[in-house]
């Protein structure tokens, strides 16, 4: 089951940060204390697969497999806190990173990416083992978790505008049929057309700052850990 918390509009998660219980990993570095990401200093494997996906962001070519062989997916369901926790708990996946995608601006920080004026939406990339759980099952997983907020444009739960639309960003053809054909099966079960994007990831993805990493598994804002065991069934408490 997951649970989404009420919180007073608008852009209430932005008022959350500055109570951050690990707020100073934000200055971890020279960079980080200039607005900058340190993609070098995030965590890697086997805890995030941000600093990987730092690096091929970087390069500047989109990747549907990592160095080690496992497939990746892009995807976004509003607050990628919540999403990533879910994902997390999927038997086969791997490693999670939450960041921000779709967008015109290279490098870009949570502090731009909220004004709304970059074209990101945050999002997480899942790193998985195809021959425990496919590409279709992370889709209709991420359909079940949207529910009624995939005919919303630009919102999910409580958090609105365009840096909270929901979407599946495929990384090559296989991954794009995959991602239309559970749209299509979807669209079946909804009185209203679906306003989640489904499309090739425009552009790299890009990290979040390393303090969004696995957010809420690590204590959230309360200093309160959820359990991102894999099979866990536990409500998710999306702002911690």
């Amino acid at each position: 089951a997951v649970a989404r918390a009420a919180r007073p509009p608008p852009s209430p998660r932005a008022a959350l940060l500055g109570s951050l219980t690990f707020a100073s990993a934000r200055t971890a570095s020279s960079r980080a204390k200039h607005g900058e990401i340190a993609y070098d200093e995030l965590a890697g494997l086997p805890e995030s697969f941000a600093r990987e996906a730092g690096e091929y962001a970087l390069a500047g070519v989109p990747k549907v497999r990592s160095r080690d062989g496992y497939d990746i997916a892009t995807i976004a369901g509003g607050c990628f806190w919540g999403i990533e926790l879910l994902y997390q708990r999927v038997p086969g996946v791997v490693a999670t990173c939450s960041g921000y995608v779709q967008g015109r601006v290279d490098q870009p920080t949570y502090e731009e990416v909220s004004r709304g004026t970059t074209g990101h939406t945050e999002a997480i990339q899942v790193l998985f083992d195809p021959g425990v759980v496919s590409y279709s099952k992370l889709c209709e997983l991420f359909w079940d978790r949207l529910g009624d907020d995939a005919m919303k444009p630009n919102q999910v739960g409580n958090d609105y505008g365009p840096q909270y639309r929901s979407g599946i960003y495929a990384l090559d053809a296989k991954q794009l049929d995959a991602a239309r054909a559970s749209l299509l099966s979807r669209q079946e079960a909804l009185a209203r057309p679906i306003a989640t994007e489904v499309e090739m990831q425009q552009g790299v993805f890009w990290p979040a700052e390393e303090y969004h990493q696995q957010y809420l598994s690590k204590g959230g804002r309360f200093g309160k850990p959820q359990s991102a065991e894999k099979g866990a069934t536990d409500t998710i408490r999306c702002y911690g």
